[in-house]
């Protein structure tokens, strides 16, 4: 898969999206199944780091969307991830995704030993006075299944979700959360982190606002950032008007700004997760130097290919 990505990619870029993303995943995972990838793998330096009571393999981790039903995560992990996020997650059909039961399922038939997060959301059609419920009976869902949980609040893909970083909303959605993670950890004899994924799309005030709500209600971590509804840095490109997130290298000075104003309202109360733009070993540097302890790939990915992982762990575990 290293070396035969930048080969097989003009034909899956020319395909249909969808389809190029089903014949990745078909390729990849029938070489796991066979042994082929995990032969394949590049030789990876050691470079654990510690981060909420968990201790990560390297410092580099897949951001969620790209597998939602965590179907993929035997071939996955022979990439050189240091951690997994898979989902989004609603409780039922929503997100692009087949719902919890079925999620929890592929996580068990494919007996992931790694440190997987799992993204959960709201439903589309759940109005934001009524969002806990849904989230809370995500994180019931998947609690014995998770190495942590990502309370995603910043899809720019389901309407009035960003709504939810108000301070009301917010400070809401927190108190339920923890509540509910008490009685499962009391339940189940372990504490699962709880992580909250904010948006690009906010100003200093708001970012410092949300920093102080995340340590108040003993959040564990928090993923800078989402992808953005700004068009800015793609003006005039034939596509820029076009609704939806907007991923890649537009978003990686914004991501890092964010980054740099947590990093100085949390003054290390709690670590951050920086994603977004992230393609080479100097970027996912320029994160960590932000002030992010571990980092997520996804766009990057798709369009370097698995070489794009090897270099960011190399490049993170010369530091």
């Amino acid at each position: 898969m290293h070396t035969l990505y930048p080969l097989f990619r003009p034909l899956l870029f020319a395909a249909d999206p969808e389809t190029a993303h089903a014949l990745t995943f078909r390729g990849l995972d029938a070489a796991a199944a066979l042994g082929l990838a995990r032969l394949a793998a590049p030789s990876l330096p050691a470079a654990p780091v510690a981060a909420m009571g968990i201790e990560f393999p390297n410092r580099v981790g897949l951001a969620a969307g790209l597998d939602k039903n965590a179907a993929h995560l035997a071939g996955l992990a022979t990439l050189g991830f240091g951690f997994l996020e898979a989902g989004t997650l609603i409780n039922r059909l929503g997100f692009n995704n087949d719902g919890v039961e079925r999620f929890v399922a592929n996580v068990a038939r494919a007996r992931f030993r790694g440190v997987l997060g799992v993204n959960i959301g709201r439903n589309f059609d759940t109005p934001n006075e009524r969002a806990a419920d849904d989230y809370v009976a995500c994180l019931r869902g998947v609690y014995t299944c998770a190495s942590y949980v990502t309370v995603n609040i910043s899809s720019p893909n389901t309407e009035g979700l960003r709504d939810l970083q108000s301070k009301d909303a917010l400070t809401a959605l927190l108190s339920r959360l923890q509540k509910e993670r008490a009685v499962l950890a009391e339940r189940h004899g372990r504490r699962v982190p709880l992580v909250v994924k904010i948006a690009p799309d906010l100003d200093a005030k708001t970012i410092e606002r949300i920093a102080r709500l995340l340590v108040r209600h003993a959040i564990d971590g928090v993923i800078a950032t989402n992808t953005t509804t700004a068009r800015d840095a793609v003006a005039g490109d034939p596509h820029a008007g076009e609704a939806g997130g907007l991923s890649g290298r537009p978003l990686r000075e914004r991501s890092s700004s964010v980054i740099r104003t947590l990093a100085r309202a949390l003054d290390g109360a709690l670590p951050i997760i920086g994603v977004g733009g992230i393609l080479s070993g100097d970027d996912a540097r320029e994160k960590i130097d932000a002030g992010a302890t571990l980092v997520q790939l996804y766009t990057g990915l798709i369009y370097r290919g698995p070489s794009l992982v090897a270099e960011c762990v190399k490049a993170l575990a010369r530091r």
